[in-house]
């Protein structure tokens, strides 16, 4: 993958988590904001996750609850998807999401 391919696939990526996580938001009581990189905050307990791209090795990275995960882009699945489970962007972000909130978080 070129970087430019690169790009699209994180945007779009990243851009398409940002819509569920503000739906998520509304419900689960935690802001979401889209930069250069995607944020979600909690109040209660405070806590930030990250989710950037790293264009040198084309994976979108998540920081979430003192853990990194690195994922990577699977053309089959047309998603990017965390090699030692499987789970696709959104599923690693939910399951994270969820935890945090202590409540079934569906992204």
């Amino acid at each position: 993958m070129d970087d430019q391919q690169f790009r699209l696939h994180s945007d779009k990526a990243l851009s398409d988590l940002y819509d569920a996580l503000v739906t998520a938001g509304d419900e689960h009581d935690f802001e979401t904001d889209l930069g250069g990189a995607l944020t979600v905050e909690f109040e209660d307990p405070p806590a930030k996750f990250v989710v950037s791209p790293n264009a040198p090795v084309k994976q979108i990275w998540v920081s979430a609850q003192m853990k990194s995960f690195k994922l990577d882009w699977d053309d089959v699945r047309g998603a990017f998807v965390l090699p030692e489970t499987g789970q696709s962007l959104k599923e690693v972000v939910a399951a994270a999401v969820s935890r945090q909130v202590g409540a079934t978080v569906t992204l």
